[in-house]
């Protein structure tokens, strides 16, 4: 792919068209600084602010259609749309402070369609720095961590061998917030205020979260339930629990690591991932 759209430290393979086109995004290096700079100056400044990452399964969910993760029964919800109150997803959506979307042509469409302000960055930042561990290098001891419960408790296992601590170059996350695996947008109400109870004891300064399309009725409200930087990192989170597709933007020389007790996924909701033996088994 061309030059401008690496990102240090990581590998990005089979790239889509867009990104062998300079005309594409041709500030995109320069944003990049952008926007770690304004991630370091938020954090250290204390302050709330949520970062929204867009992609095409939000425009399924908040269109309504049954395509993938937003058809009913199969993760975002259990039931149809008419049982839910979607309106709060629709609303709640257009209440961040900042939105990021990957730079496919189709993606930038999408986006256009539902929202009516620009992107503020490209998405593939927030994978790139993750997968760089940017991230874990400049907010050490300031993470939190929010993503699926039966994801989060293989985190917190992972975290607690050696190995992993000295591969992402951190000894500890401050914090991990659990929700629901499946069918959080069922009750909108309920998971916000399971957010809300677990994020009252918390001390993270940034926290990344992946947590599906209940984002789009959450996301907006975690800096009036706790000040702090909440970025939507998406599949990132699938990183951190050692399952993430490399085919994904910026992962494909990200090391998988797996632990040796399989009951810990006998649950997990492995979206497109299946193990290859690649994975560096941590007992």
């Amino acid at each position: 792919m061309e030059e401008i759209y690496k990102i240090f430290g990581t590998s990005f393979i089979n790239p889509p068209a867009e990104y062998f086109d300079d005309k594409t995004y041709p500030e995109f290096q320069n944003r990049l600084n952008e926007f770690k700079t304004l991630l370091k100056n938020q954090v250290l400044n204390n302050e709330g602010k949520s970062y929204f990452k867009f992609g095409d399964g939000d425009y399924f969910f908040l269109k309504k259609e049954s395509i993938g993760s937003a058809k009913p029964g199969n993760r975002a919800l259990s039931k149809g749309y008419w049982r839910i109150n979607h309106k709060e997803f629709i609303n709640g959506s257009k209440h961040n402070d900042y939105y990021m979307c990957e730079l496919l042509k189709q993606n930038i469409n999408y986006f256009n369609e539902l929202f009516p302000f620009e992107i503020d960055f490209p998405a593939e930042f927030v994978y790139g720095l993750l997968s760089n561990k940017w991230l874990f290098s400049n907010f050490r001891n300031q993470i939190g961590i929010i993503g699926a419960s039966e994801k989060i408790e293989i985190i917190k296992e992972l975290m607690s061998k050696q190995q992993y601590q000295e591969y992402l170059g951190i000894e500890q996350f401050n914090d991990y917030i659990s929700i629901p695996q499946k069918f959080a947008c069922d009750d909108i109400k309920k998971t916000r205020e399971l957010v809300k109870k677990q994020l009252s004891h918390t001390t993270s300064r940034i926290f990344l979260l992946g947590v599906g399309h209940v984002k789009s009725g959450l996301n907006y409200l975690l800096p009036q339930y706790k000040q702090a930087i909440y970025l939507d990192v998406g599949s990132g989170i699938d990183a951190l629990a050692g399952i993430i597709d490399k085919k994904r933007p910026y992962f494909n020389n990200w090391t998988n690591f797996k632990l040796s007790d399989d009951s810990l996924y006998k649950n997990v909701d492995f979206l497109h991932y299946e193990f290859d033996g690649s994975e560096t088994i941590l007992n």
